[in-house]
């Protein structure tokens, strides 16, 4: 039987790679072109054009912030920001009223 592959992303080279995954407990995944550790972003991770340097940088407050892309029963990962903007007007309404960034960052509709 064949394993499911899921994202793993290095936000200074801007790439992304499928690889098996391999569980809870699975060891640290290392990028090729750099050396530095890869993050784990989740199966229905698409990752931007490595041109677009602001889709890259809301990925990276995204992943930073413990939000991943992972499949959910059927509605896919849910609402995740596209624009440095709709970062920070979610970051921003969401330390006033002190919501975690994790949550803030992943509202469809702002309070």
């Amino acid at each position: 039987m064949s394993h499911g592959k899921t994202s793993y992303v290095c936000l200074a080279c801007r790439v992304s790679y499928k690889q098996p995954y391999e569980g809870r407990y699975e060891r640290q995944r290392i990028c090729p072109r750099c050396t530095e550790p890869l993050i784990h972003a989740g199966s229905a991770f698409a990752a931007p054009r490595r041109r677009n340097v602001n889709a890259w940088r809301t990925l990276g407050v995204l992943l930073n912030a413990g939000v991943g892309f992972h499949k959910s029963c059927c509605g896919g990962p849910g609402f995740r920001p596209r624009t440095v903007r709709e970062v920070r007007e979610r970051l921003t309404v969401g330390r006033r009223t002190g919501t975690p960034d994790a949550r803030a960052l992943t509202w469809q509709n702002m309070p």
